[in-house]
C-alpha cells in the first residue's frame, strides 16, 4: 500500500437503550445530541471515503453525520456471544465463574460463544490493512479505537483497555510509510 492513510475514527452516539447492557448489533443510536453532531460535521475531511461497523448504532451516526459509508464487518464491536442483550450487573450476580473469571483478563478471555479483545485486535488489523492511502473516516466502536490504538502504538491488549473512549468523541490516527501516528485521542468538539 502506497502513501499516507489519515483516519478519522469517531465514536457511534450513545445507545438508546438501558444502559449497563451488553447491546446487540442492532441497538439503536440516541442521536439527540445535535450539538455535538453538528461540531464534529465540519471537523471531518471533505471526499474522503467513510467505513462504518454494520451495526445499526454506526449506521445511523455515520448517516447524522452526513456520510454514507462502506460496512466493514471487520470493525465490528467485541462479540461477548451468550452475554449479548444482557446487563453487567445481571451477569456479575448470576454469571457465575465464567464472568468472575473474564474480568480478571479481559484482553485474552474470552465470554462463552464470544471473542477476547486480543481477537478483536487481529480483526480490527485485518480491516485497517484494506483502507488505501488518503482520508477516511470510520465510525465506530468503543473497542474497535481502542484496537486501532493498540496497533498504532504498539501496545499490548492488556494497555489498550485503559483508553477512555466517550460517545461521539473523535480520535485521529495516521498510518505514514515510517509508521503510526497518533494525533488525538477521544477528543469531544464543541
Amino acid at each position: 500500500m502506497e502513501g499516507a492513510t489519515f483516519l478519522w475514527l469517531i465514536r457511534h452516539a450513545p445507545v438508546d437503550g438501558i444502559k449497563g447492557t451488553i447491546h446487540a448489533a442492532d441497538a439503536p443510536a440516541d442521536l439527540t445530541d445535535h450539538a455535538q453532531l453538528d461540531a464534529l460535521r465540519p471537523r471531518l475531511p471533505r471526499d474522503a471515503a467513510s467505513y462504518a461497523s454494520p451495526s445499526r448504532r454506526t449506521l445511523e451516526t455515520a448517516r447524522a453525520l452526513g456520510l454514507e459509508p462502506d460496512l466493514v464487518s471487520e470493525f465490528s464491536e467485541q462479540d461477548f456471544g451468550s452475554w449479548t442483550g444482557r446487563r453487567h450487573d445481571e451477569l456479575a450476580a448470576s454469571g457465575g465463574e465464567a464472568y468472575a473469571q473474564f474480568w480478571s483478563d479481559p484482553a485474552h478471555r474470552r465470554p462463552p460463544g464470544g471473542e477476547s479483545f486480543e481477537d478483536q485486535v487481529a480483526r480490527v488489523r485485518l480491516g485497517l490493512s484494506r483502507i488505501g492511502a488518503g482520508s477516511a473516516t470510520l465510525v465506530v466502536h468503543s473497542g474497535t479505537i481502542r484496537a486501532a490504538l493498540c496497533i498504532a502504538l504498539d501496545l499490548t491488549p492488556q494497555a489498550a483497555l485503559r483508553f477512555v473512549i466517550d460517545p461521539l468523541s473523535l480520535t485521529r490516527i495516521d498510518r505514514l510509510a515510517t509508521g503510526w501516528r497518533v494525533v488525538s485521542v477521544n477528543q469531544r468538539i464543541s
